[in-house]
Order: structure tokens, then sequence, then C-alpha cells
């Protein structure tokens, strides 16, 4: 019986997953040439991207797959502006670029996909 207990216990803490927390880019934070940043990483929705960067100098921008693809920021995008944002990962496909002139163009972007 303890070892049919004990069986259990496993399997059901081995299907629990805890939130993990990013650095997106790392040291450097949230800068140019990040986009291929997520390679190689596993995301699950409830992650927490944390995006640092000197306040005025950048920012960050939730859109869609349209708005990354183009670098454009559709009517109603979340903008975050702290210098420190910390955001949520939903399930699925999560698009974030920076909207000041230039930047998304030069790789600041990333798509991260949340299991």
């Amino acid at each position: 019986m303890a070892t049919m207990l004990i069986m259990f216990m496993l399997a059901l803490y081995s299907d629990i997953s805890y939130a993990a927390t990013y650095k997106v880019g790392d040291a450097a934070g949230w800068s140019f040439h990040v986009d291929n940043w997520p390679n190689g990483k596993h995301f699950v929705a409830g992650d927490t991207l944390v995006f640092s960067y000197a306040v005025g100098a950048h920012n960050v921008v939730l859109v869609n797959q349209a708005g990354y693809d183009g670098c454009s920021t559709p009517p109603g995008s979340a903008v975050h502006t702290s210098g420190n944002d910390q955001i949520q990962l939903v399930k699925g496909m999560n698009y974030f670029i920076c909207n000041f002139p230039g930047h998304c163009e030069g790789g600041m972007k990333i798509a991260v996909n949340a299991a």
C-alpha cells in the first residue's frame, strides 16, 4: 500500500509544472538583435518574461503576428514603458516588438511559443 501511495505521489508531482522567469536577452537585456533569443528555450503558459532596458530608450509592445512580421503596432496593442516590464506568457504564440522607429527592424522583436 505504501509503495502505491509513493508511486501515486510521484506521478502527481511529475505532472505539476512551475512557471519560470526569463530575462529577455539574458545579460544584454531587451536590445537590438535579440530576435533569436528564444531559440532552444522551452516556454509554457504562465512563464514570465522580464524586459530590461533604459527607460525612454525602448518599449515593449504586445502585437499579433501581422504586427510582428511587419514591425507595426496594431490599434489597441498593449505598450509597456517601465524599463523592467514583466509579462506573463499565454498558451500559443506571443509576439513582442519595440515600436521605436527602426528598432523592430533592427531585431528588437521576439516570437515565443508557450506550450
